[in-house]
């Protein structure tokens, strides 16, 4: 098994990932009226963001993929790091308060806790940097999603 894992790199795998997620989410979107440029309907950003997503996953997979051959014809050697539980932990913990928060709270919390508690993921991240990023990006989705799009999600709401 451990044969199997070094012979594909992580890169791979992550890719492979992102390509089957790109490509549920554009099957899930199908069921949505797609629409044309002019005339977008709501299935046509799911299904924009899902292609995208897939086409990052390929080019994450071959680029992957292309690394780890350079690294075996020129002798180097993957290093054995041990998984980053607090990056993991912090990302879906991210997840589970952006929904909650969202449904309870509004756009404001839930795009505050997303950003503020995936950034605490990263060790070099301070919470003053997390912070000042989670407002910045805060700023960002108000503007983007209830000004400019008019997304029908509540800036605050109490229950």
């Amino acid at each position: 098994m451990q044969q199997l894992i070094k012979k594909y790199n992580k890169d791979y795998y992550g890719g492979a990932l992102m390509v089957l997620c790109g490509l549920g989410i554009v099957a899930e979107a199908r069921h949505y009226q797609i629409g044309t440029l002019s005339n977008m309907g709501p299935g046509f950003f799911p299904v924009a963001l899902g292609l995208m997503l897939a086409l990052i996953g390929v080019l994450i997979a071959v680029t992957g993929q292309g690394a780890q051959q350079a690294g075996a014809h020129h002798g180097g050697k993957d290093e054995d790091l041990p998984p980053e539980w607090r990056g993991w932990t912090c990302i879906s913990l991210s997840i589970v308060a952006f929904i909650a928060l969202g449904k309870y709270g509004g756009l404001v919390p839930a795009s505050f806790a997303v950003v503020f508690i995936s950034a605490m993921g990263d060790r070099q991240n301070t919470v003053k940097a997390a912070a000042i990023l989670a407002l910045v990006m805060t700023a960002i989705s108000v503007a983007v999603f209830w000004w400019g799009l008019h997304m029908q999600f509540p800036l605050f709401q109490w229950g």
